[in-house]
This record gives structure tokens, C-alpha cells and sequence, in this order.
């Protein structure tokens, strides 16, 4: 299934149809109306200018691939805690439609793509992320959230196998080899549950936080529909080893330590000792990154997005590092080492 057939030849026409339909208060210019951006969900999102000079954001989400309820419920919740979210100025959830407040156009990724090329400040932009995850963490409400529990971890743990195993290298694991693999599951099931548990919004990322309109401020936040009640450690790890950008490791340590440290003073039931914060935090990137290692085979093979998995060295990269750094996950090494030869070497790289 590509992206395009996740959309009916005339949804256009429906979603123009109910904009017509909204209050003419709202000012929507729909000559204007133009596809702001895709991802790798089934869902659309477009820019309307509106006739003050601002824009409005309209996201398109068939309903038979999304349910709009959980999008706005954290929606609310992030609003509540005084986050920078997008707000509703009309909806109907019945058709998969959704009009919203702007935040603007640019997020972080391009942002800390030129830092790193010299050409811009990541720290103040990292710094405002981890202020915005603290107050999240701190104000965000995960009462009736689902869990982020065994059942769920391993779901998304299999998505390892079945499709980056399996689908993309064609490998079959032997006995021995499956054994190392739930031996390395059940560890990162146990680092889950050992962290405070807090309101995750599961894809805390550079491509999901905009950038503020004054340097500093706190970004926007997008991409939160799936948030779950789970460990503190998710979203730090999601911000500090990215999909599209990368740290050496002294500057991800830097940031981390100020996390926590921000976390702690802001009531977080973090541990006193760094060390054991770190190894929880690694312990759960590594899982987010195994099944990331999934989702991008899955978005090659079955939603015909091969673009995504040219980004697999990095998170092989990720994942070699960490198991070869714990007693408990070095049987992950061998079956990584199967797929991609040569990345126990020194030297390996993220691309």
C-alpha cells in the first residue's frame, strides 16, 4: 500500500467541500489551500491562509486509518499543561477532518542540521526542548493514557524480526538465535518498569517540535497521538538519538545530565545516580530504535516509502553500541552483526 492509497480519489473534494461549510468568520482563503506536509502515517496535513494574514493548519486523517479521538484528547493535555500545541478552530472527526492553529512552517531537524554545519546554536534550541519535556513531564496529565506495558513494548519489539529480520535481510533465526533475542527483550521489559512513569509523548523528535518564533522560547509540539503513560526515560532518548541527526556521545551525556537534573528539581522520581539514569535511558532508546528498525522496513516494503531505510546504518549503529555496552544485551550483538557485518569494527558510523 503506497500513501496515496490510504486517500479516496475525491477526498480533496469532501475536505473542500466541509471547509466551505465552516463559519465564514474563520476567514479561510481557500484559493490557498495548498499540502503542507506528509509522514510517514496516513495522514495529510495543509496549509489554508485565512484573511488576517495568518494560516491555519487542516490535517486530513481517513477514518480508516486513524481515529481522531486520541489526537485530541493529548491535545488537550498538552494545552492543560501549558505546552505549545496546535489548538482546534473547527473539526469533524466523523470525515477524518481537523482545522487548527499554525505554528509555522520549520521544525527543529533542518535547525540542527545547519548547527551542526557551523551555521547555527543548537544548545539553545536542545536547551528549550528539555525545558518543554520537564513541564511535560511535569504538568502533562497521564491519568487514562495506556500503558506503555510488557504487552506493548513487545509489539513493538517484534516489528525487529518480522519485518527487518524477515523482510528486508530474508535472514530466518535458529533456536540459539531466538533465545538471545527474548533474553534481550525481557531486559528491556524490566528497564521500562524500573524509570518514574510519565506522560510519553512517544515521538519527542526534532521533526516534531517547531521552531518558536523568538530564539529560546519554547517550540511547538506535534505528532502526540499516540502518547501513552510510560517511562521518563522514552522521550529524552527519542530528542538525543534521532532518526535523521546525530551526537557524539559527550554532547548526548551533556544534554542528558541536563534533563535530569531538571527533571529531579521539578519533582521527577529519577534516580540520585547518573550512571543508572544513563543505562535506563540507553536501555530504552535501544528498543525505540529496534523498532524503528522495523517501522522504516515496513514503510519500504508495505507502504512503498523506501526512502526511510536509508536511514538504517544510524540506528544500527545506535543499537550496536548500546548492546555492546551492557552484559544484559550483548546476545543482541551477533544477531545485529548477522544483518550488517562489520559493525562491531572500530570506526563504525551512523551512515
Amino acid at each position: 500500500m503506497t500513501l496515496s492509497a490510504w486517500f479516496e480519489p475525491d477526498r480533496e473534494a469532501q475536505l473542500l467541500a466541509w471547509l466551505r461549510g465552516l463559519p465564514a468568520g474563520l476567514g479561510l482563503a481557500l484559493d490557498g489551500l495548498h499540502v503542507a506536509a506528509s509522514d510517514a502515517s496516513p495522514r495529510r496535513y495543509w496549509r489554508l491562509p485565512l484573511a488576517d494574514g495568518r494560516s491555519a493548519i487542516v490535517m486530513d486523517a481517513p477514518t480508516a486509518h486513524n481515529d481522531l479521538a486520541p489526537f485530541c484528547d493529548v491535545q488537550e493535555r498538552l494545552l492543560r499543561a501549558g505546552l505549545s500545541a496546535p489548538m482546534n478552530l473547527a473539526a469533524d472527526p466523523s470525515q477524518g477532518f481537523l482545522l487548527m492553529t499554525d505554528l509555522g512552517a520549520s521544525t527543529y531537524l533542518p535547525a540542527l542540521q545547519a548547527a551542526q554545519a557551523g551555521q547555527g546554536n543548537a544548545e539553545s534550541l536542545m536547551r528549550a526542548a528539555i525545558a518543554t519535556l520537564v513541564r511535560l513531564q511535569r504538568e502533562g496529565d497521564a491519568e487514562g493514557l495506556p500503558p506503555y506495558d510488557e504487552a506493548l513494548i513487545r509489539r513493538e519489539l517484534q516489528l525487529f524480526p518480522d519485518w527487518c529480520v524477515r523482510r528486508e535481510f530474508g535472514q530466518a533465526w535458529d533456536a540459539t538465535q531466538q533465545r538471545h533475542w527474548e533474553s534481550v527483550c525481557g531486559a528491556l521489559v524490566g528497564a521500562f518498569a524500573e524509570q518514574p512513569q510519565v506522560l510519553v509523548h512517544r515521538d519527542f523528535m526534532p521533526r516534531n517540535l517547531m521552531l518558536p518564533p523568538t530564539e529560546g522560547a519554547a517550540p511547538g509540539v506535534l505528532d502526540f497521538q499516540d502518547a501513552v503513560r510510560g517511562p521518563a526515560g522514552y522521550d529524552i532518548a527519542s530528542l538525543l538519538r534521532d532518526a535523521f541527526v546525530s551526537w557524539d556521545e559527550a554532547q548526548e551525556l551533556d544534554w542528558a545530565i541536563r534533563y535530569w537534573e531538571q527533571a529531579r528539581k521539578a519533582g521527577i522520581d529519577w534516580d540520585e545516580d547518573f550512571g543508572q539514569v544513563w543505562r535506563r535511558i540507553e536501555w530504552t532508546a535501544l528498543q525505540r530504535h529496534l523498532k524503528v528498525l522495523g517501522i522504516f522496513c515496513r514503510l519500504k516494503h508495505r507502504d512503498g516509502k523506501p526512502a526511510y531505510a536509508e536511514d538504517l546504518p544510524r540506528f544500527f549503529a545506535y543499537a550496536t553500541k548500546t548492546a555492546m555496552r551492557y552484559r544484559e544485551l550483548a546476545p543482541l550483538v551477533p544477531l545485529l552483526e548477522a544483518l550488517r557485518p562489520g559493525l562491531t569494527a572500530v570506526g563504525v558510523t551512523m551512515r
